[in-house]
């Protein structure tokens, strides 16, 4: 699948270059594109900044115009911060790369334009796109670095991928404890607990083991956690009780 293009247009500090380019290979991110940049190019700030991302930096296109480097784009969004007054779609970054990654698979190619830092795209700018991404930010401090607005981006374009799984348990070379064990752990636990008269009064004695077995299936406890737990019982069952 293509990844979109990420297009700087008329970048002015070297350093938010090579910051950009780290964000983008962070996420597997790796075609830029830069309009315009205000200290020429090529950048030795944005080298510094890029930080094992150089490669971004050596590949990318830089053009004088924006229509330069939008030629062979089949479709174009445009990161703001500020109502344009224009009639396009507005899509958060999340919808947005839902939308990029479907284009994508057409293997039609997308661009993502992001304007200067002093005050973003220009409206001349924002008329070539297609849609437009607006980050759900503060209303009342919405200015984002040029690097965080990239790696935003970037970032929803990775998280689209089915096959990075939304939650790992890591079980640190151990495996989740069977039923069984559980149950025998716990039917030790009841019994020790009962010798010393935890269980009172007696007309809650049953609801008092439901909710302690409830909460230890609701855990997620490991083979190891069991046999750690078995020592506890057996430790404080050895002791003698003070009363």
């Amino acid at each position: 699948m293509n990844s979109p293009a990420i297009i700087l247009v008329r970048p002015q500090m070297g350093e938010n270059i090579g910051a950009a380019a780290r964000a983008m290979l962070n996420f597997g991110l790796d075609h830029m594109r830069i309009v315009d940049p205000r200290d020429g190019w090529p950048n030795e700030r944005a080298v510094a900044l890029a930080s094992g991302a150089g490669r971004v930096l050596d590949t990318a296109m830089v053009r004088d115009t924006l229509g330069q480097v939008c030629a062979d784009l089949n479709y174009v969004f445009a990161t703001t911060a500020r109502s344009r007054d224009l009639t396009k779609p507005v899509m958060t970054p999340e919808r947005a790369m839902q939308h990029a990654r479907a284009l994508s698979a057409q293997g039609l190619k997308v661009g993502v334009m992001f304007g200067p830092e002093r005050a973003g795209l220009e409206n001349e700018d924002v008329i070539r796109a297609d849609a437009l991404i607006t980050v759900p930010v503060n209303p009342d401090f919405a200015s984002l670095n040029l690097a965080q607005c990239v790696l935003l981006t970037a970032y929803e374009w990775r998280r689209q991928d089915a096959e990075i799984p939304p939650e790992v348990l890591e079980l640190a070379g151990a495996r989740l404890a069977e039923g069984g064990e559980v149950e025998h752990l716990l039917d030790r636990l009841v019994k020790a607990l009962d010798a010393r008269r935890f269980f009172w009064p007696e007309h809650k004695a049953a609801s008092m083991q439901a909710s302690l077995r409830n909460m230890f299936h609701r855990l997620p406890l490991t083979e190891t956690d069991t046999r750690t737990l078995h020592g506890v019982v057996r430790h404080l069952a050895e002791r003698t009780p003070k009363d």
